[in-house]
């Protein structure tokens, strides 16, 4: 059974849970180019291990951006065959090839908006029998989605439109946020190489607005009026933050 487009009935999942030690694999992502992003951290892999009746394997990977290392720190097992796993967790779509049978699997499908491109990849799911929840369509019971664009987006789209800036413009440069283990170590380099006098206008509100105003102020921009941004000259770099 696929469910692209619909809320998840999790009952007959918790139900095994509470039955049996529930066993679920963090799959090595096989799109390319990669995605080195993680479906659950070492931490939250150990947090869920002591809260719940499961057992989390962790599919060995070169390209992940936490090494494997760091979850075997954690006590979780790092292997190369998650086969024996009834549920199986990535980020990005899984290639047909790599999809195994009668198997539940979480990662973002797109396919939930008709995307021609993956029509092949439902079909393989319904053909081997995979029960897909689609991390798209998972909502809480007000109707909002649970996982979607929010606060770590607004960060990161903030720190690379300003590395996109200076790469164009040569007036500085910075590592891409992909480039840093976590935000403590993108703090410590915002705070080693000051930006020069530029100014940033930075629209919208919500969770995304929210999580660039932080990387902007991270950043050591100064916060202005908006007569001060049109009318004056800051040594300091500054911004003004209109919502729309």
């Amino acid at each position: 059974m696929a469910t692209c487009g619909q809320s998840t009935n999790f009952a007959p999942l918790l139900n095994d849970m509470n039955r049996i030690k529930l066993k679920i694999g963090i799959i090595r992502e096989g799109k390319v180019p990669p995605d080195n992003r993680v479906p659950l951290t070492p931490t939250q892999c150990k947090h869920a291990i002591e809260a719940f009746p499961v057992e989390i394997l962790v599919e060995s990977c070169p390209t992940r951006c936490y090494k494997d290392e760091e979850y075997t720190k954690e006590g979780i097992t790092v292997t190369d065959d998650i086969s024996g796993c009834e549920v199986l967790m990535g980020v990005k779509e899984v290639p047909i090839g790599q999809l195994i049978p009668e198997k539940t699997y979480f990662f973002f499908s797109h396919t939930i908006k008709q995307q021609p491109y993956n029509r092949k990849l439902l079909w393989a799911v319904l053909e081997k029998r995979i029960r897909l929840i689609d991390y798209e369509v998972l909502k809480d019971e007000n109707g909002n989605r649970l996982i979607a664009f929010g606060r770590f987006a607004g960060m990161v789209g903030a720190h690379n439109a300003l590395w996109t800036f200076g790469q164009r413009t040569g007036q500085f440069k910075m590592p891409r946020m992909k480039d840093f283990h976590d935000y403590k170590e993108a703090l410590a380099f915002y705070n080693s190489h000051p930006l020069p006098s530029i100014k940033v206008v930075l629209t919208g509100t919500g969770r995304v607005a929210t999580g660039a105003a932080i990387v902007v102020r991270d950043m050591g921009i100064l916060e202005v009026s908006p007569a001060d941004f049109l009318e004056k000259s800051f040594p300091p770099p500054c911004f003004h933050a209109i919502e729309l």
